[in-house]
């Protein structure tokens, strides 16, 4: 169901009203004076508005969150406490929290379409909360995901039994703190684009992260992107996005839409042979 048709749905039932309705529908965002609430961004990005929770009081995610379910939209609050969740259950009595992921989600209703798929691959145990930021951003985004987790370099056998649904999906996200190799082997053994979250996991000449980041930054393997320090929320949104306009071209393929530079089995022709770079 359109997000229209939701907030239709519920001025007929009476649980909105016709002022509050066609704000929503007007401007695009509803004015709460200590927040502007965004709610023709999942019309323009495919993600509603996510409420960052950190400096905000519980009352305040409150209020954002009846906004956006209003809006008929999900709903996702990342770094959120249990004092926070607490006072928003009183609110939204369905809404759940993720304890690992530190995240606040309540569904909106209806059938959200699957399109797409990722990996979220952890090095350790101790990265599962920025892991789990991943994998739950994406999959309220609507992308199927697979978790791969405690396959650090310091075991990599471990890693190897994974490598056939690695390569299965349209892109992954892989977390490691300490000296954060893992994103490098992972990107030489997959032709998908990873997207690397170094995490503040670590002794002291790790810097809270700063060495993670700065070896991804370095990676010798092509097709490793990276984001901030701890950003497991935005590592998931950039695969989501890659994996559901991977879907789309496949879907507009098998319709007829043409291979559009693509061998039938979704890897590029190879045009050219340029110089190799080597290490």
């Amino acid at each position: 169901m359109t997000e229209l048709a939701e907030v239709l749905k519920k001025v007929r039932a009476g649980r909105l009203s016709v002022r509050k309705a066609a704000e929503i529908l007007e401007k695009g965002h509803v004015d709460l004076l200590f927040a502007k609430v965004d709610t023709d961004r999942a019309r323009r990005k495919g993600l509603p508005e996510v409420i960052y929770c950190p400096g905000k009081t519980s009352r305040q995610i409150a209020r954002i969150v009846k906004v956006l379910l209003d809006a008929g939209q999900q709903v996702l609050a990342t770094r959120a406490t249990p004092a926070q969740f607490k006072v928003v259950r009183k609110a939204v009595p369905r809404a759940v929290y993720h304890e690992t992921a530190r995240i606040i989600t309540v569904d909106a209703g209806g059938v959200r379409k699957q399109s797409g798929a990722i990996a979220v691959v952890a090095a350790g145990t101790s990265d599962l909360p920025v892991a789990e930021e991943a994998a739950l951003t994406a999959e309220t985004m609507g992308v199927a995901v697979t978790r791969v987790y405690d396959v650090g370099v310091a075991g990599l056998h471990r890693l190897f039994s994974h490598l056939d649904r690695l390569r299965s999906v349209n892109a992954l996200v892989v977390v490691a703190g300490m000296e954060g190799a893992l994103p490098s082997v992972v990107g030489g053994l997959v032709d998908r684009p990873v997207v690397a979250v170094p995490t503040s996991i670590g002794y002291g000449t790790s810097f809270r992260g700063l060495a993670a980041l700065l070896a991804m930054l370095n990676s010798c393997v092509p097709g490793v992107t990276v984001v901030n320090i701890d950003n497991g929320f935005g590592a998931g949104v950039a695969a989501a996005l890659i994996a559901r306009s991977a879907a789309a071209r496949a879907a507009g393929r098998a319709g007829g839409g043409g291979e559009d530079g693509r061998t039938g089995n979704g890897g590029r022709r190879r045009v050219g042979t340029g110089k190799q770079r080597s290490q």
